[in-house]
């Protein structure tokens, strides 16, 4: 016998609906101002270090169906709470990472991209078995693809050099 749930049905459309509206201008509408700018500045960087604009709108296209996708598990509880304390893990550990990026940008010749790389890393493995139950194998390869490219030891270091910390990835960084 074949078990059906309308809630189930929603939940899916809901990801499915929303991942198709990842578009620049839909995505203004669902997300506030910083968000917004934040998004804008992980697109001047993958642009920047890609030298491409349609890698560069693919990236942040990922970033933007994951954060939706796993938001809507969220919101219709879907995660034990095994998943989480994964989950806290993971905030835990953007967190570190976000304070190590200011931390780096503030302080002249910190910078080190090997522990920017392993935060990044560690922060994918995390969310990855965070999801490993709900998304598709589909989505496992975005969440990949953004923190891999994220992950670049060359885009770190690029990043980092004297030209990009004048820039306004390290005011935005420092005011985030």
């Amino acid at each position: 016998m074949e078990s059906f749930s309308s809630k189930d049905m929603a939940m899916k459309a809901q990801k499915k609906i929303l991942s198709h509206m990842a578009s620049k201008s839909m995505v203004q509408m669902l997300i506030d101002d910083t968000s917004s700018e934040i998004l804008d500045e992980f697109y001047r960087i993958s642009k920047e270090h890609s030298g491409n604009r349609t890698e560069a709108q693919k990236v942040v296209k990922d970033l933007v169906k994951v954060v939706v996708k796993v938001g809507v598990l969220f919101r219709h509880n879907r995660f034990s709470k095994e998943e989480l304390s994964l989950a806290q893990d993971f905030k835990k550990k953007l967190h570190q990472g976000s304070m190590t990026a200011i931390s780096f940008q503030e302080v002249e010749f910190t910078f080190d991209k090997d522990v920017m790389t392993a935060l990044l890393t560690d922060c994918r493995d995390i969310l990855l078995k965070l999801v490993e139950k709900h998304l598709t194998p589909k989505s496992f390869g975005r969440i990949r693809h953004v923190f891999n490219h994220y992950s670049d030891p060359d885009l770190l270091t690029n990043l980092y050099t004297p030209v990009a910390l004048s820039g306004p990835v390290s005011q935005r960084s420092a005011m985030a």
